[in-house]
């Protein structure tokens, strides 16, 4: 582990930036919970919390983005009111952002002198001395579309200190780097803190942030439930922190020998050897009758895993085998006939027709049984009502458009537009992200009634609670690869979000 870099701390006096009692609420549900947060001059700051915790709400605050709704922000003691991006520039808070944005037919000096309005000249005499410090191997007339991740990381780096930068945020800066882009990322990284600049660090990767933080802080449900210095923490502290009180060992697993045995040998699918941009050598089966959840923190490749199973990506490589039968070239509609449906996290993109009637949406799939020339419109009513009273989706007519329901039926009409398939396989993709309490236990029964009936469901969920309590079996990625297989007895929530950040060990 790297020593910590000297902090440029004034001894006495406010910290550079203080987030007081912050509350943030969207449709009535509160997403911040009164927390404070500062960063002092010169400080690496590193933010950590599970998917949903708040982190990017506390972020958009402090860069603009959102306005609060209760508390108090400050900057070096005085009352900070921010309403715009632009507005936490002009006092020196630039946030760096996850995906760069590099114009890529502009110059590296124009896209650095995008909304500055310096003369070329000026700006060029000005940025010189930052790229010396900061060891920006670029020539300034180089196109942006030429850059790697780390040299447009750099770019931004370098907006922000144009722009008189204090403070600095880093929002997942090592996602899409190289080992030693990251390290070299580190280093820059102290270099700035050892100017005075403040800087916020957000990473998933624990190891990362035990090698390059002075202070990190911990939110869980909108609360901020730890903030220390480094030095006193351990990794086991922070994953302890971010498993909610009481559920470290709850929704554990009886023993492989308690459990129903699985309803026949061969497994109703199969995946080996499957590899992508985004994961890699990643192997699989989900039997008749069984939840296996698919757990992992955001870009950690579970999406385009099961895009890739289903044939949404075409140029993964590896096989996919679906009730004993090999698919090389697959594609959604083949998957589909052979017994395999995916419910895609976006149900607007994918898999519903807002402006249209709620029927279309559930019979889609299976037009080709409603009629052999022409669409038997009983035969589909029949089958939507059969959805609708089983799925218990509250809406006025099967015709009413699906745009007008509301989230939690709109998410069972994608679902039963998959159901009506008939399936043998059901991938799951965050089936219960923005609906209801009462819509996420219609889902639960849905997802207990299906694998009573024989089917075998894949399950992607961000709340890793909701992977334990509903899943037999979990399978966890880190990093486009699956780092842990638990179930029975192992299969608890602190075991799961361990993995999840890349923790094989959580035990001090």
């Amino acid at each position: 582990m790297s020593a910590p870099h000297a902090p440029a701390v004034p001894p006495d006096g406010p910290p550079l930036l203080r987030l007081q009692g912050a509350w943030k609420v969207f449709a009535g549900v509160p997403v911040l919970r009164g927390i404070d947060f500062e960063v002092a001059h010169g400080e690496i700051h590193a933010l950590l919390g599970g998917n949903g915790s708040g982190k990017s709400t506390t972020m958009k605050i402090i860069s603009g983005a959102y306005p609060l709704d209760e508390g108090r922000l400050e900057l070096e003691g005085r009352p900070l009111r921010l309403d715009s991006p632009r507005a936490a520039h002009e006092h020196g808070i630039y946030m760096v952002p996850q995906e760069p944005h590099v114009f890529p037919h502009l110059s590296v000096l124009e896209n650095l002198g995008i909304g500055l309005g310096l003369p070329p000249a000026v700006l060029a005499h000005a940025v010189a001395p930052l790229i010396e410090e900061l060891g920006f191997e670029v020539h300034l007339d180089e196109q942006g579309a030429f850059l790697s991740i780390a040299q447009q990381q750099l770019l931004e780096i370098l907006r922000g200190l144009l722009r008189r930068a204090r403070l600095l945020i880093f929002d997942e800066p090592t996602s899409a780097l190289t080992f030693r882009e990251a390290e070299s990322l580190f280093q820059r990284m102290r270099t700035l803190a050892g100017r005075g600049i403040g800087i916020v660090f957000i990473s998933h990767r624990l190891n990362e942030v035990m090698e390059v933080a002075d202070r990190i802080s911990v939110l869980r449900d909108g609360r901020m439930v730890l903030s220390d210095r480094r030095e006193r923490l351990t990794p086991h502290d922070l994953i302890e922190a971010m498993v909610p009180p009481g559920s470290a060992t709850a929704g554990a697993r009886p023993p492989e020998s308690e459990k129903p045995a699985r309803r026949g040998d061969e497994p109703l699918l199969a995946v080996r050897g499957l590899s992508s941009e985004a994961f890699a050598d990643v192997s699989l089966e989900v039997y008749p009758g069984e939840v296996v959840g698919l757990a992992g923190l955001v870009g950690s490749g579970r999406t385009e895993l099961c895009e890739a199973i289903v044939g949404i990506d075409p140029h993964a490589r590896g096989e996919v085998v679906v009730h004993g039968r090999p698919l090389p070239r697959r594609s959604p509609a083949l998957c589909r006939e052979r017994g395999l449906v995916y419910v895609p996290e976006d149900r607007h993109a994918h898999g519903i027709f807002l402006e249209l009637p709620s029927v279309y949406t559930m019979t889609a799939g299976i037009l080709g049984r409603l009629g052999r020339f022409f669409l038997d419109t009983r035969r589909e009513a029949e089958v939507a009502d059969g959805f609708v009273r089983s799925l218990n989706i509250k809406l006025g007519s099967m015709w009413q458009p699906a745009g007008t329901l509301s989230g939690g039926n709109q998410q069972k009409v994608v679902l039963a537009g998959a159901l009506a398939a008939e399936p043998r396989v059901v991938i799951l993709d965050e089936p219960t992200r923005g609906i209801d309490a009462s819509a996420r236990q219609d889902v639960y029964r849905l997802i207990r009634s299906l694998t009573g009936a024989g089917v075998g469901v894949l399950l992607i969920s961000s709340e890793l609670e909701e992977v334990v309590e509903l899943s037999d079996r979990v399978l966890v990625m880190h990093r486009g690869r699956i780092v842990e297989r638990l179930e029975g007895g192992n299969l608890t929530l602190e075991r799961v979000t361990a993995a999840s950040f890349g923790v094989a060990e959580v035990r001090p």
